[in-house]
């Protein structure tokens, strides 16, 4: 059995996030097309609410053009401050992510 506290993200499903942190991480991923092992910088957010509820997990971003869409939140931690509404579509290079941010409502208990 395998214990899995990261969001997940399924095709043309929008899921709903509130992040309370945020930081980066380097990690070895395989990539098939090399065949080798590589290194990549990820960013990771601490969720502490998803689609309506409280939560207590972890969200990975490993697309550098999802990241992209997450930067402009990230000094002084302005991503406190929204609701992120995160689609995801297609697969492998064809893979595009939708980022929507609203501001977080007051009714928000975060």
């Amino acid at each position: 059995m395998v214990l899995m506290n990261y969001v997940e993200l399924r095709d043309n499903v929008p899921k709903v996030l509130h992040f309370s942190d945020h930081y980066w991480v380097e990690r070895m991923i395989w990539d098939k097309d090399l065949e080798k092992e590589k290194p990549v910088r990820s960013l990771v957010f601490a969720v502490d609410w998803e689609d309506g509820e409280v939560a207590i997990r972890t969200f990975s971003v490993l697309s550098r053009g999802l990241a992209l869409q997450f930067e402009p939140y990230l000094q002084e931690s302005r991503f406190r401050d929204f609701l992120f509404t995160v689609t995801k579509t297609g697969r492998g290079f064809a893979t595009h992510y939708t980022v929507e941010a609203k501001p977080l409502p007051p009714d928000v208990p975060v």
